[in-house]
């Protein structure tokens, strides 16, 4: 630790807390921007540290009251231990207890140019300069005023400029509240009033929240069925048998829809009304609607009952999950910490309509034996440090006790005996290969007199002259039966079903009405939760990113997921990998040949095929089995097996100075769109997963290599030329201070750019994503998207780059004429 660092180093337990303890400093070896940010920091009480880069370190004040625009105000800044630089980028919570405890955002960051040097104009307390950031710029002061104990006060004060604000008519911080590095905002800032002390404090948890409208609809996360228990950090729950139901809070209205968006508010008044008196501004809160029997276990045949009555009152309210709160996000929080803020928010709920689903830390096995002896219906793990995704995930798992499960009902027998209604309902399942229902057997057993008369009114609209499907029984077994529309559903136990897909001692247990027939299939265990080819993964649980606490086994997971999004991107084309077999800590190898590779179906070629040994991964067992190599980055060729000496497409990879500020990007991506249209041609984005962004322009396979070299370096030449105080048609360090290098080197053979959702390897595990055009704008920066919030927009199914291979476009000769290479 360099010795101006001493003092943060003393003041902190960087076992305990988030904040960087501070890599080797650049000091004054080579030229460079200098940078400034300034952070928003909840701590004892609201205030804004200003650092400036200086010798290596930031260089810090405390200001209570924030920036003025307006030169007539005076701002007190309290001069505080210098911090590194690395803490420019710290965003995150200080836990309790310890220096500075409380949440920090960025609330802005860019260049600072001193107008003397900055040296001595430190040493005399007297700094003018100038900024260049995401919020503030112009000119500022900061002079120092006396010595109080062993702090420095000084006074931070806008100059008169064009950039300057009369407080009255502009305060740039109720204005612009939020991070220009995420979506995130001060949480406490965001809460209503009526708030309990412990929701607040729950709150500070929500590292990860962003701001963010409510959406009108929400898709639930679905747990996947399997065999055994993974290993790993898990907690379980109650497999709740009832109906799954997320409410909608928005400015008092309170809305509760089923999983498949049915608006049941009106069918549950109470749980309606007890979720109002939360008093929240708004929120999506996720749960189940249950009710219990005399030894409080859901019995979904009790809460059918409850709802043909029209007794909602006997219905109880499980909430388990809490994806938004009080205008905030809270999706990509760790589900740890989702589950404690809605501990706090149901603090003081009304418990006859609604309560918090408790999990347990208990072995799994003796959980889940003491659940099958209770004849509850099973367990729900769920991995503790895991989002909240709108689709089925692996992060969320079921343990059976019994096999049961949903099935559509395609007719019915008559009563025998003293059996009033009907006999039993013949059941169908949708074969998973053709899409074809199926007869799946019968269920007479389980049902009431009551249940049986409301089930024969539901039955009797629905009755048809034929089977609705293609193998009804036939025979004796068909005999007497009335066949109907496939609509309704039947939940049914069963001990097991025969090679031919029918069902034996089955048990029903209710009807359901929250989900589609046409969805209703056979749902199988999974023996391995990731949904991958087979792969044999050694030490899967070693830690790749201890920032974020990623694991060899949630890349492969990763890669598994987007394999249909980043396969026609690596497809035919040389590759190169970053491999990491110590993770992100140790040392990291660029790999572009397939020399000392154990990854089955490698494509190899050898230097007289391609000029230079190269290899092609384009399958997802090979993907995978890149995995197990330890890869987390796959850079890829401008060229394609078809042809090696035919680029087919060029690549404008815009790297700025670390210290400018996002905006400076967007401006230059801009730029570069605008001469890249005045040419004619059609280009796509994506983000470097970085610092920059990528521009890719498609080509059809006609010019060489150096041709296509060439062009793009005029172009790059030509925007340096027009703005050279923006861009830099140079590479190196220092030809790029307080600019942007406009990289067109990528574009020689054998030269390669980071593939399209390959994740980077730096901490948080960031993702280059492709984006639409008319994304730009809002975007964050370059590593908006990790490994761990990229499913959520995946989860679209809209291709930003739709239409990318329909474009041709060729490198003409008026082209390069424009560009004066003719």
């Amino acid at each position: 630790m360099s010795k101006p660092l001493q003092d943060y180093a003393r003041k902190r337990n960087f076992d305990a807390t988030p904040e960087p303890a501070g890599k080797p400093s650049r000091g004054k070896q080579t030229a460079h921007a200098l940078q400034y940010c300034i952070q928003k920091h909840d701590a004892s009480h609201l205030h804004y540290d200003f650092r400036l880069e200086l010798d290596g370190t930031l260089k810090s004040w405390a200001i209570p009251k924030g920036p003025s625009l307006d030169p007539s105000v005076r701002r007190l800044a309290v001069h505080v231990e210098d911090h590194p630089l690395d803490y420019a980028n710290f965003e995150g919570h200080i836990p309790e207890g310890h220096y500075g405890a409380g949440d920090v955002i960025v609330w802005d960051r860019g260049l600072w140019i001193p107008e003397d040097d900055p040296h001595k104009a430190y040493a005399k307390g007297k700094l003018r300069f100038r900024l260049q950031g995401e919020k503030l710029s112009g000119t500022w002061n900061l002079f120092r005023t006396h010595l109080a104990g062993k702090k420095e006060q000084w006074l931070l004060v806008k100059s008169d400029d064009a950039q300057a604000r009369a407080q009255a008519d502009y305060d740039i911080l109720e204005a612009e509240p939020d991070s220009v590095l995420s979506e995130r905002t001060l949480i406490t800032r965001n809460e209503p009033k009526a708030s309990t002390s412990k929701t607040r404090s729950a709150s500070k948890a929500l590292t990860a929240a962003q701001k963010a409208t409510l959406p009108a609809t929400l898709k639930p996360q679905l747990a996947t069925l399997v065999e055994s228990p993974p290993k790993g950090d898990w907690r379980y729950e109650v497999k709740f048998d009832g109906y799954r139901i997320l409410a909608r809070i928005e400015d008092g209205e309170v809305r509760l829809f089923t999983r498949n968006g049915h608006d049941w508010t009106a069918r549950l008044p109470s749980q309606a009304k007890a979720l109002a008196r939360l008093k929240l501004r708004s929120a999506w809160l996720d749960g189940e609607m249950v009710v219990t029997n005399e030894q409080g276990v859901a019995d979904f045949q009790a809460l059918q009952n409850a709802f043909d009555a029209t007794r909602d009152e006997q219905i109880i309210y499980y909430l388990f999950d809490l994806p938004f709160l009080n205008g905030l996000d809270l999706r990509q929080c760790p589900l740890q910490q989702r589950r404690t803020a809605l501990a706090a928010v149901l603090e003081k709920a009304d418990a006859k309509c609604l309560r918090f689903s408790a999990d347990f830390n208990e072995p799994v096995e003796s959980l889940l034996d003491s659940a099958c002896k209770m004849d509850i219906e099973g367990l729900i793990g769920k991995r503790l440090d895991s989002p909240y995704v709108n689709r089925r995930s692996n992060d969320w798992i079921k343990l059976k006790c019994q096999q049961r499960q949903e099935f559509v009902i395609v007719g019915y027998t008559d009563p025998k005996g003293s059996r009033e209604a009907f006999g039993a309902l013949l059941l169908a399942l949708h074969d998973p290969d053709s899409g074809e229902l199926r007869y799946a057997g019968k269920v007479g057993t389980g049902f009431s007199n009551t249940t049986l008369n409301n089930i024969r009114q539901r039955l009797a609209p629905l009755e048809v002259r034929k089977a609705q499907f293609g193998n009804p029984p036939r025979g004796a077994e068909a005999t007497g039966v009335h066949w109907l529309k496939p609509q309704l559903l039947a939940e049914v136990a069963y001990a097991q079903m025969t090679r031919e897909g029918v069902v034996r001692h089955s048990v029903f247990h209710g009807l359901r009405d929250d989900k589609p027939a046409r969805s209703i299939g056979l749902e199988q265990p999974v023996k391995n939760p990731v949904n991958t080819p087979a792969l044999h993964l050694t030490h899967p649980e070693r830690i790749v990113d201890a920032s974020s606490g990623i694991s060899k086994r949630q890349v492969a997971e990763y890669y598994a997921l987007v394999a249909p999004w980043i396969l026609p991107h690596l497809k035919r084309r040389p590759v190169a990998l970053v491999r990491a077999p110590d993770g992100l800590a140790g040392e990291l190898f660029f790999q572009k040949n397939a020399a000392q590779l154990n990854i089955p179906g490698l494509e190899s070629h050898d230097k007289a095929e391609a000029g230079q040994a190269l290899m092609i991964i384009d399958q997802a067992a090979t993907l995978l089995g890149a995995v197990q190599m330890n890869t987390l980055e796959l850079h890829t060729w401008n060229a394609t097996a078809k042809d090696f000496d035919k680029p087919d497409r060029f690549i404008l990879d815009l790297d700025p100075d670390p210290a400018l500020p996002w905006k400076a990007m967007l401006e230059a991506t801009q730029l570069t769109l605008a001469l890249l249209d005045e040419l004619g041609l059609q280009a796509f984005l994506k983000t470097s997963g970085g610092k920059g962004m990528h521009i890719v322009v498609p080509l059809t396979r006609r010019a060489s290599w150096d041709e296509v070299k060439t062009f793009s370096q005029a172009i790059v030449q030509h925007l340096a030329g027009l703005f050279p105080e923006r861009l830099s048609a140079v590479s190196g360090p220092k030809n790029r201070v307080g600019r942007i290098f406009i990289d067109y080197l990528r574009n020689s053979k054998g030269a390669t750019t980071v593939c399209a959702y390959s994740i980077r390897a730096r901490e948080g595990l960031p993702v280059s994503v492709p984006i639409r055009r008319e994304e730009l704008t809002a975007l964050k920066g370059a590593s908006q998207w990790t490994l761990r919030n990229l499913g959520e927009r995946l989860a679209e199914d809209a291709d930003p780059w739709a239409g990318y291979s329909k474009v041709r476009q060729a490198i003409s000769k008026d082209l390069r004429r424009r560009l004066g290479l003719e």
